[in-house]
């Protein structure tokens, strides 16, 4: 049962206690993953050399991939209710903002991710092909960090009440 099914009238106190301690597991996983995605993006960025810094880069790129997916699970409910607003034109205009805003976050960083795997070496044979995806890669992680930034300045509001919640 959701915290929004639950009135205060019709439930009871064990109810209302739950959901709030299910409601405050969900936001406490959603801040760390939040906070793990920005630590794993940032060290993505770090130049590191030789073939140590490629490994590096490789399994923190990896790590990030897999909390962009959590993060996106985690938050699924806004966004489904969110592109039925969209799909129904109900969204208001910063709904619209942030929607674009996220929409343009997922399609960048997931042509910086896919191009990231097809410019390991072990999966490209050839000098030119490595080329190409590492630079798609590098061209696309660049704008994906600017879309990070404007994504986490238009969803302050909405960490800071995050962070503030007991």
């Amino acid at each position: 049962m959701s915290p929004t099914e639950i009135s205060p009238v019709s439930g009871d106190k064990s109810e209302l206690k739950e959901a709030k301690n299910r409601n405050m597991s969900t936001r406490k996983v959603k801040i760390t993953v939040d906070i793990l995605m920005l630590i794993f993006v940032t060290l993505s960025y770090v130049r590191w050399s030789g073939n140590g810094g490629l490994i590096f880069h490789g399994i923190v790129g990896t790590v990030f991939a897999i909390l962009v997916i959590v993060h996106l699970f985690v938050n699924r409910k806004w966004l489904v209710s969110v592109t039925k607003n969209m799909k129904a034109k109900k969204a208001n205009k910063k709904t619209k903002r942030l929607y674009i805003v996220d929409t343009a976050l997922v399609i960048v960083w997931a042509i910086a991710i896919i191009t990231g795997f097809l410019a390991i070496p072990y999966f490209v044979n050839d000098t030119e092909s490595f080329g190409v995806f590492s630079s798609i890669h590098g061209i696309s992680s660049r704008v994906g960090g600017v879309i990070i930034l404007i994504h986490i300045f238009q969803h302050f509001g909405h960490i800071k009440t995050y962070l503030k919640r007991k």
